[in-house]
């Protein structure tokens, strides 16, 4: 086992961690797990009609699926008080795959953004023509600047000892200068704002755009504004806790140098990062308000299952985000 003892950094106790982590972890990962299985099952045999939006979200349901499988072992990792017992590669591929993951949830989320502003705000822009190979490009694009940016966790050891426990974490509180480290950190915290702001201005654009729309304001308007309410909502709830207290991470470092000032804020970041994995219970609630297609099926699964009877398609029924004051969208 490859085992490294970083100099200077800060290992807390938080038995509090250790007892409400893991139910959490494991709620996420049923949940998130049955959403996520739906949403591409869905996807995968019974989307009629496919436009970037669903390959973006399509690409964001895989990512969710991948990192929901991790769960359990971080949720055995608190269980047993923050004590790793897997080895070195199993800890560098969950860091790894727990930081893609996040990245990918807030970049896949800003693409639908994108993509619906363009569709909305400008109907007519030559991007909107551009098909599914153009959206295929974008996602692989973004995949391979996730990998670039989060890669290095796959490259270094991340195991230190602490009170005979083995942890496997990276996000570590040290005092000295870390090139690793500091790139760790900015790029967890650039990734959210940055984002965050274009999708605020989307948001902002769209719901502009369409207050002065009467076109069927409890159908295909109604849907648009569920929609891209629903992508910023996650944005809030999922991805701004843990940057927030990052950030405060940072700032304590400017003025502190010892390990006591940094308890009450570390076991912050640990509780908000739980928000972050449950971005992949949420996601499917974008999926469902992503198309009437979608929710059509959807609706139409579940009607099958309960054994009711439809005589007309819900999707027809619901509207569609897709068309804009007659315009194909």
């Amino acid at each position: 086992m490859n085992v490294t003892q970083p100099e200077k950094c800060c290992a807390f106790e938080a038995l509090i961690l250790d007892t409400l982590l893991p139910p959490v972890l494991i709620l996420e990962f049923v949940f998130g797990l049955m959403g996520n299985f739906v949403a591409l099952w869905m996807f995968m045999f019974h989307m009629d009609t496919w436009k970037p939006n669903s390959v973006y979200l399509t690409h964001l349901a895989v990512a969710d699926s991948i990192v929901l499988f991790c769960l359990p072992f971080r949720a055995d990792y608190y269980r047993r008080g923050k004590n790793w017992v897997h080895g070195d590669g199993p800890c560098r591929v969950l860091l790894f795959l727990l930081a893609a993951n996040r990245a990918a949830g807030i970049f896949f989320l800003t693409a639908v953004a994108v993509d619906r502003y363009f569709k909305i705000v400008w109907p007519l822009s030559r991007i909107n023509r551009m098909g599914l190979g153009y959206a295929l490009w974008v996602s692989f694009g973004l995949w391979a600047l996730i990998f670039l940016a989060t890669g290095y966790l796959l490259a270094d050891a991340h195991l230190f000892y602490n009170n005979n426990r083995t942890q496997c974490e990276s996000f570590n509180i040290c005092m000295g200068f870390s090139p690793l480290a500091t790139w760790h950190n900015t790029f967890y915290i650039v990734q959210f704002f940055l984002p965050a702001v274009i999708v605020a201005f989307c948001t902002t654009r769209i719901l502009w755009q369409l207050r002065s729309r009467t076109l069927d304001k409890r159908g295909k308007i109604k849907r648009a504004v569920r929609f891209v309410l629903a992508v910023a909502l996650i944005f809030i709830t999922c991805f701004c806790p843990s940057t927030v207290s990052r950030v405060a991470v940072w700032i304590l470092q400017v003025w502190y140098h010892e390990c006591r000032y940094f308890e009450e804020v570390n076991l912050v970041f640990y509780t908000t990062v739980c928000f972050t994995y449950f971005n992949s219970v949420l996601n499917p609630v974008v999926y469902y308000f992503s198309s009437p297609a979608f929710s059509g099926a959807f609706r139409k699964i579940v009607n099958k299952v309960l054994g009711r009877s439809s005589d007309r398609d819900p999707a027809s029924s619901e509207g569609d985000i897709s068309t804009v004051d007659g315009r194909r969208i």
